[in-house]
């Protein structure tokens, strides 16, 4: 019988069997530990470090954030070369990426006399036969050739604004490159002159979409200005620049800084060819500034000839125009003339003619000429001149008339036709021309026409004022006419309101933009914004909230840079209902906004009332 194992004998088993247990354990973690580290290093070494390696048992976790999946699957290569790939468990991430964005979408409108062309990426859902339909009309069915784009994306925001200011740019322009995008439109166009690029430029501000960036880079020819004349007049009472020409707007910004200088204010110089040297600012700047030195005078060039005029109380006349000559060239002729202060007052009676344009269209000549055939001469040259105007003459036949009595008479008569209503006085010794005109360069034409007809000795005196309404090249409608055209923007496209407030809806940002547009052409027309409501609710409830309503229709044309000091809101409630008030239809009818002539002025004189601008 085999003996049985002692004590000490099972304890030498068990601590045996310990020993061998611990080894192992200590060399798995030792195995771990270097696995993990190898694995860290190598993805170090490969530009990885955003990966974490940590140990779980024999098995090693990779974790982190790849930035995309090819990096991901090149780390875990990276981990497989360097422990046995089924000991990698893969606990990584992948950066999320965002949704791709949009392009940005864009049409080039090219217009030229062979056509329009369309270039840039469009969004799919767009309607573009549509478009091209618009476009068609808008340009008088001009040939289009489509080369537009598409992606399938969402419609931006703004887009169809965009798209409708560029088709009324486009309209209005016989050549043109307009850039359109749903936040930014570029205009590049010609105009065929400065009047109607100003006007042109208006008219696209007014109905500029609030939120899109608009630019406007019209441009103008420069007329051919003949003589290039300069005249101004210093006086007791202030000094004034009859004419002005220059070819460059540095040319421009020197004389009126000269003129400035002197006390001239608020002065325009019209930009034209033809000057008759290069020296033109500099001569001119120079005879400006010694026009400031007399106490009183007159200052006319025409192309290369100067004359300088000063009153008898002048210092040192002969010096101020000595030192003037110094800076003039060669080719420049000045003549300096300084009025005798012993000179004495004509006799009674000298001869004068007098010629007369009324509003209404009344021409009337009085005074005197040289003989029966001048009046016979005078009379026909008036009727060619004014015919349309209903004429009245009253000449007398006088023999003590002054030399070139006649070609001042006709000239005098010639500068009133250049004004829409005025007065023209010739005496013997001076000319003076009044009135009104609708166009801005009347002084200067009028200038030229006399140093032209009467040499740059002539005297005479244009006071000519400017009334925009009397503007054929602006053709302004009259005030009755911007009523009217109000009020069907409003029959067709009513300005609506949220329920209940006097917040102007989003779908009535069309109409309150082709009012601004007419009253941007109706400067100085008053009138009355009148705000109606149905009769439902408190009457005097219905009256604030349509006082509201109006007043809010002047702060939208006021946002839209539109003058409103000549608009009047007026709430009138439920006052004045156009339909029935007992159906949903004519309720709708009844909540209205009007424009009316404002009380207490005359439709007949509202026009001359206007106010005028020098």
């Amino acid at each position: 019988m085999p003996a049985k194992p002692t004590l000490p004998a099972i304890a030498t088993f068990v601590a045996a069997g310990a020993l061998c247990v611990g080894g192992a354990i200590l060399t798995v973690s030792q195995i771990e530990a270097r696995s993990a580290s190898a694995v860290s290093e190598a993805l170090n070494t490969a530009g990885y470090d955003w990966a974490t390696v940590s140990a779980d048992g024999l098995q090693l976790d990779l974790s982190g954030t790849a930035p995309d999946e090819a990096t991901r699957f090149r780390a875990l290569s990276v981990a497989g070369r360097i422990v046995e790939g089924t000991r990698v468990i893969d606990r990584m991430e992948v950066e999320k990426r965002d949704t791709i964005e949009a392009p940005r979408f864009s049409v080039e409108l090219l217009r030229s006399e062979d056509g329009i062309s369309l270039i840039g990426l469009v969004p799919a859902d767009m309607d573009r036969l549509g478009f091209m339909e618009r476009i068609a009309r808008r340009a008088q069915n001009a040939p289009i050739t489509d080369l537009l784009q598409t992606a399938s994306y969402p419609v931006p925001e703004g887009w169809e604004e965009a798209l409708e200011f560029g088709l009324r740019a486009l309209e209005r322009s016989e050549k043109a490159k307009i850039s359109i995008a749903a936040d930014r439109i570029d205009v590049i166009t010609m105009a065929d002159s400065e009047a109607q690029r100003d006007t042109m430029r208006s008219a696209l501000r007014a109905i500029a979409p609030e939120e899109t960036t608009v630019t406007l880079d019209i441009t103008a020819p420069r007329p051919v200005i003949t003589p290039f004349v300069l005249r101004a007049t210093k006086g007791e009472d202030r000094t004034r620049l009859d004419a002005c020409s220059a070819s460059t707007e540095q040319g421009r910004d020197a004389i009126l800084g000269a003129a400035e200088d002197i006390g001239l204010t608020n002065a325009r110089c019209p930009l034209g060819l033809g000057a008759p040297t290069p020296e033109w600012p500099r001569v001119a700047s120079a005879a400006i500034r010694a026009l400031g030195l007399v106490e009183g005078g007159t200052l006319t060039i025409s192309d290369l000839e100067m004359r300088l005029e000063a009153d008898a109380e002048t210092q040192d006349f002969g010096r101020i125009a000595a030192d003037l000559r110094s800076e003039l060239p060669e080719e420049f002729t000045l003549t300096a003339l300084q009025a005798d202060a012993e000179a004495v007052e004509p006799d009674a009676g000298p001869a004068e003619f007098t010629a007369t344009r009324s509003p209404e269209g009344l021409v009337q000549i009085r005074g005197r000429v040289e003989t029966p055939l001048s009046r016979t001469v005078v009379s026909s040259f008036g009727r060619a001149l004014f015919a349309g105007n209903e004429l009245s003459a009253s000449l007398d036949v006088a023999e003590d008339v002054p030399p070139g009595w006649g070609a001042r008479v006709l000239a005098g008569m010639e500068a009133l036709a250049k004004m829409n209503f005025g007065a023209v006085t010739v005496t013997e010794d001076q000319m003076a021309i009044s009135g009104t005109s609708g166009s801005q360069e009347t002084t200067a034409q009028i200038t030229r026409l006399l140093t032209t007809q009467l040499g740059d000795a002539a005297r005479f005196e244009v006071d000519v004022a400017y009334d925009k309404r009397l503007d054929a090249e602006l053709a302004l409608p009259t005030p009755e006419e911007c009523v009217a055209q109000i009020n069907s923007i409003l029959s067709d496209r009513q300005i609506t309101f949220d329920p209940g407030s006097a917040t102007i809806a989003t779908e009535s940002r069309d109409s309150v933009a082709a009012i601004a547009a007419i009253l941007g052409r109706c400067d100085g027309v008053g009138m009355e914004v009148a705000g109606y409501t149905d009769s439902q609710g408190r009457e005097e409830m219905n009256q604030q909230l349509s006082q509201q309503r109006a007043e809010a229709v002047l702060a939208a044309l006021l946002a839209r840079r539109v003058p409103v000091g000549d608009l009047t809101a007026v709430g009138y409630g439920e006052a004045n209902p156009i339909a029935d008030n007992d159906t949903a239809e004519g309720r709708e009818a009844n909540r209205r906004i009007e424009f009316s002539l404002a009380e207490g002025q005359d439709p007949e004189t509202a026009s001359a009332e206007a106010e005028t601008t020098e």
